[in-house]
């Protein structure tokens, strides 16, 4: 294995000492000209790169490195979100590190101690476990910790979500509104707190319009379009099946596409998207809309500005949601 040349290397070439050279390629001002293009020029020809993550802790700070454990990334909806924390770091020199939980409250625990140990300056956490008390005492030691989409328990830090009750409360009543009585409902786990409170409030809206039974049009469970789209033609193989359906996330539309597709009369049942995607505008699909980049660029920006006053009020952010119709959410029961 090659390795690369160390600090000590740099300043044996350049004839200079370890602390000299180090003040050079730290930037440091007070090194005379002539000494700092030598240390420059021998840390260039041996192919010497700063590490900058050492550097920061020895100067007794956490790193430049940003870490931000997403959901799944294969989603387009964490993709959109890691793409507004990139760039909203990038305008204050800091870098982003992503991993995925997988929704998994094992492995964002697991996730969590490896960024750590590589200290992190921040911790953007979409949040899959129930309880996050342990993090308390890294908050204490200085930590920021920003989470989105989704609040943390245990722990009282700053917070990004959407209005899902408002969201999921304008697709049903628009459904409604267009006559719709059976409506299906496919959300993901059930322990997660966006399908709880997307779910409860479908309940709640469906309840108030006098539909007293709603809950056997409720499933749960549709973290991929596979599962999803099981879940569909489980409702649809009903003696009273609906003739509509919200499905509650991205993957959950497409499953539920897929079922329609393949079902006789399936083409004629109302549905709308919780989550916009891609295509959605062009095969005509009603979604409840909200802008994903700017939750993570608004993420971003609260991480930042807690790690510049740490005394700060905790803050909540709240992004609105709206219903885009384009027709799948429009047809009329038969």
């Amino acid at each position: 294995m090659i390795r690369r040349p160390t600090l000590a290397v740099v300043a044996e070439a350049a004839g200079v000492s370890l602390k000299t050279a180090s003040r050079v390629l730290n930037r440091e001002p007070n090194v005379a000209p002539a000494t700092r293009e030598r240390v420059l020029d021998a840390a260039t020809s041996l192919g010497f790169r700063r590490n900058a993550v050492a550097a920061d802790l020895a100067r007794g700070g956490y790193s430049r490195l940003v870490g931000f454990i997403t959901g799944d990334l294969a989603n387009e909806f964490y993709s959109a979100l890691a793409s507004g924390i990139e760039r909203e770091l990038r305008e204050h020199g800091l870098q982003l590190l992503t991993a995925s939980s997988d929704e998994d409250p094992e492995r964002e625990e697991s996730l969590t101690g490896e960024l750590l140990e590589r200290r992190v300056g921040a911790l953007i956490v979409t949040p899959a476990g129930a309880d996050h008390s342990a993090l308390r005492g890294e908050i204490a030691a200085g930590l920021t910790v920003v989470v989105v989409d989704r609040p943390a328990t245990g722990v009282d830090v700053d917070t990004v979500v959407i209005d899902n009750r408002g969201g999921t409360q304008a697709a049903v009543r628009h459904l409604l509104a267009h006559g719709h009585r059976r409506i299906g409902f496919v959300g993901d786990e059930p322990h997660l707190w966006t399908y709880q409170e997307r779910s409860t409030e479908f309940l709640d809206v469906m309840h108030d319009a006098g539909v007293a039974d709603a809950e056997r049009w409720l499933r749960s469970g549709a973290h991929d379009a596979a599962a999803a789209r099981e879940l569909v033609r489980e409702l649809l193989a009903a003696p009273e099946p609906p003739t509509a359906v919200l499905a509650a996330n991205n993957r959950a539309t497409v499953g539920t596409l897929q079922a329609l597709r393949d079902v006789p009369g399936g083409r004629d049942v109302a549905v709308v998207g919780f989550d916009d995607f891609e295509l959605a505008d062009l095969l005509g699909i009603t979604v409840v809309a909200y802008d994903a980049v700017e939750m993570g660029r608004r993420a971003a920006e609260l991480a930042v500005a807690r790690s510049a006053e740490p005394d700060r009020a905790v803050a909540l952010v709240v992004l609105p949601t709206r219903v885009v119709p384009r027709g799948s959410g429009e047809r009329r029961p038969r």
